[in-house]
């Protein structure tokens, strides 16, 4: 994962150094209290102000599997995070007035270790052990399921950040979260975003200026490495991108015939040994270039970004 600081004289989002340790329960489940890491007020806002200069896992791995759901409720708009719109990098976002009717299918990223203790853009302290997410446009807070495309685990999140600030991710979970889902390792995973509303939205709450002074990028994982044609690979016809990965064959079955009628590539499904996930599969390619090609070819069609296999 690489850490990314992002400077804007619109807004100021988040992760602001001047907010020691984690702040009070918000509903996003019950973990132990973390402990209290030491911040430096001094300064200029800035990555020079976390502690840690790359993100990563905790370094206390904690078992968070049976830890409780946040469950929505209804919350007051944050008088932090919530301006009509707001410009990170040249781009301008606008606050949507209601999160009740979004939904959406994308990239999924998590962040961790390096933003522990540092202000959300709605001001709470960032806890990487509780189920929350950063989103670029849904109000602050607001409750969404994420659910993992790839392997159906799902998950409720408490919205409570800005990011992630690359235009190939919808949403950024905090590293509790990606465990729960299944996405640590791979540092990003195909999801789908679903708002979650407890009766109805409360009355917007608009942010009054009064916002953190750094901002924290959404830590943003790398995509799977692109194999270039000097590398080194296995031999030509052994080169396959992957497109997905299943429990259950229907859905690896729809996504092939998505991908066959839209594209005309060649796709297969993978069957799995005892215990595994049905692999959607593309190829094989003669060459990178020929595998390259077609990776641009489906995520210029809208599909998530398939990664490189072999066999």
């Amino acid at each position: 994962m690489r850490p990314l600081l992002i400077l804007t004289v619109s807004l100021a989002l988040g992760a602001c150094a001047t907010a020691p340790g984690p702040g009070p329960d918000t509903g996003s489940g019950t973990p132990p209290p973390a402990s209290k890491p030491d911040r430096s007020a001094a300064g200029a806002p800035g990555s020079d102000r976390y502690k840690h200069n790359v993100d990563a896992g905790p370094d206390e791995r904690r078992d968070v599997s049976a830890q409780p759901e946040p469950v929505p409720k209804v919350e007051p708009r944050s008088a932090y995070g919530n301006p009509d719109t707001y410009t990170v990098w040249g781009q301008t976002y606008q606050v949507l007035p209601t999160a009740e009717g979004y939904h959406e299918e994308g990239l999924a990223s998590w962040y961790g270790r390096k933003f522990h203790g540092y202000r959300t853009s709605s001001g709470e302290a960032f806890d990487m052990y509780r189920f929350t997410a950063a989103h670029r446009t849904l109000p602050l807070p607001t409750y969404a399921r994420v659910t993992n495309l790839d392997n159906g685990k799902s998950l409720v999140v408490r919205v409570n950040d800005r990011g992630p600030f690359h235009s190939d991710r919808i949403i950024d979970l905090s590293w509790a979260a990606a465990v729960r889902l299944g996405i640590e390792q791979n540092g990003t995973g195909r999801v789908r975003v679903e708002a979650l509303t407890a009766n109805n939205d409360p009355t917007p709450n608009k942010s009054d200026g009064r916002v953190p002074t750094a901002v924290r990028a959404a830590v943003d994982s790398p995509p799977p490495a692109t194999a270039s044609a000097t590398t080194p690979t296995a031999a030509g016809g052994d080169l396959y991108l992957q497109a997905g990965a299943f429990q259950g064959l229907d859905g690896a079955r729809a996504l092939e015939k998505r991908l066959r009628e839209q594209l005309r590539l060649p796709v297969s499904v993978r069957q799995p040994a005892s215990g595994n996930l049905y692999k959607v599969w593309l190829g094989p390619f003669a060459s990178n270039e020929d595998r390259d090609r077609a990776r641009h070819t489906v995520t210029q069609a809208g599909f998530a970004a398939p990664i490189s296999v072999n066999p």
